[in-house]
């Protein structure tokens, strides 16, 4: 029996934006459950306090969508007795590894030059599409483990805002919910107290100037733009969501229909 959290979110003193993704409305009119979907930023910096609270949620299981790079940079998750950590990275630690030391150690003409003039969200418009074309094996896995036992479940990367979130989305599309709803909840990312510290090198003003952080914004934003991008792509790649869920990803009606009952109300 799963823990139904209180209605008042809980705010984690090491752990960025997390939530319990429950109450989503369905396009056939039933929700997601409360207690058995949760989404956060990455757990390595969970204080005693907050592993207590994340233990008490009867999670089974935890994918990280971190890879080698951002483990390295921000250190493993905490450990929760009894909950089943599974890393399924979906970026290469090479890929962009160059660029994002520019974000970290970049002057402002570096920064101009690699993100001014839309670049930055261009950036992450091709990094959505990319991660839902190629990156089906980890999504299928997802899925079928949800359908199978994996619930409840929290899913993380470093902010929990993009690899995370379009996880979410991939797992709230194969559930039915309506796509205004998917796109609200991802867009809760952005409230102050969930984004993503940006970490810069130097403690200089200027390495936090307005400039800075407005060129940097693209990378630290969740913008519906993002994700409809995603949308996109699925209908451009396979024709619609049911194919891309059968096609795509493998999965069977039989296996929507475990994963349904499993996860709405």
């Amino acid at each position: 029996m799963t823990q139904q959290i209180p209605s008042t979110e809980p705010e984690l003193a090491g752990v960025r934006n997390f939530r319990d993704v429950g109450g989503l409305p369905t396009v056939d009119g039933r929700r997601v459950r409360h207690g058995v979907l949760f989404r956060s930023g990455h757990l390595a910096h969970a204080t005693a306090e907050d592993a207590v609270f994340l233990s008490s949620l009867g999670l089974h299981t935890i994918f990280d969508f971190r890879n080698a790079a951002d483990q390295k940079l921000e250190g493993p998750d905490v450990e929760l007795p009894g909950v089943r950590n599974l890393n399924l990275p979906l970026s290469d630690p090479a890929d962009g590894a160059e660029f994002w030391k520019m974000v970290r150690d970049g002057d402002l003409d570096q920064l101009r030059s690699i993100l001014a003039d839309g670049k930055g969200a261009d950036r992450m418009i091709t990094s959505y599409r990319m991660i839902i074309t190629e990156r089906t094996a980890e999504h299928a896995q997802v899925l079928r483990s949800l359908a199978e036992d994996s619930v409840p479940v929290l899913m993380h990367c470093a902010a929990g805002k993009d690899r995370a979130g379009l996880s979410v989305a991939v797992t709230l599309l194969a559930l039915g919910v309506e796509r205004d709803a998917i796109v609200d909840d991802y867009l809760k990312s952005n409230a102050k107290h969930r984004r993503y510290k940006v970490h810069r090198s130097g403690s200089s003003a200027s390495a936090y100037s307005p400039e800075v952080m407005e060129l940097l914004s693209p990378l630290f934003d969740a913008r519906a733009e993002y994700l409809s991008a995603a949308f996109e792509t699925v209908e451009e790649t396979w024709g619609g969501v049911d194919a891309y869920l059968e096609q795509g990803l493998g999965l069977t009606p039989g296996a929507r229909e475990r994963l349904r009952e499993r996860m709405l109300d």
